[in-house]
């Protein structure tokens, strides 16, 4: 059913048909999987609890879509997110499509997240990243999209699944 392959990235189903590098250079985490999804990506993400699963979740969204290539620009960004929405769902999907917009916007790559506070419906975390020059794109990730979405707390934790835009 699912193979495990050596960087720790799982793909449940048959083998994706859309193009995916998935780096070698930045070590993967455990804490996503990468499932088959007619023309998109799926990505299944795990945490203790909804802190490490929103950071998970966003530090998968840019370990999936680039490659650090070179150290041009040593400089790092902190950026203070705040989000607050109707449900879970909404949040964790505002929180990603945020991510996105604030890496396009201000032309950097998050490589590390401390999510501060978090509720059902309200977030507050750190963001750091580094300059896009740093990194080579692999895959353009346009949005988090409800497609398909799944957060549910569960014996070890929580899980989400969701579908992204590429």
């Amino acid at each position: 059913m699912a193979e495990q392959d050596t960087l720790n990235v799982k793909v449940v189903g048959s083998t994706p048909t859309w193009p995916i590098f998935i780096p070698i250079a930045i070590p993967m985490s455990k804490d996503y999987e990468i499932f088959d999804h007619t023309a998109d990506i799926g990505i299944r993400v795990k945490g203790k609890d909804l802190k490490e699963l929103f950071k998970n979740a966003g530090l998968a969204l840019f370990q999936i879509s680039t490659r650090k290539q070179f150290t041009k620009d040593k400089k790092h960004t902190t950026i203070t997110v705040k989000q607050s929405a109707d449900n879970l769902g909404d949040l964790f999907v505002n929180w990603l499509n945020e991510l996105l917009s604030l890496s396009a916007a201000n032309s950097v790559i998050f490589h590390d997240i401390k999510v501060k506070s978090i509720n059902n419906n309200s977030l507050e975390a750190i963001a750091v990243g580094s300059s896009t020059a740093n990194y080579k794109m692999n895959t353009e990730i346009k949005a988090a999209t409800y497609h398909k979405l799944k957060i549910e707390e569960g014996r070890e934790g929580w899980i989400a699944e969701v579908i992204l835009d590429v």
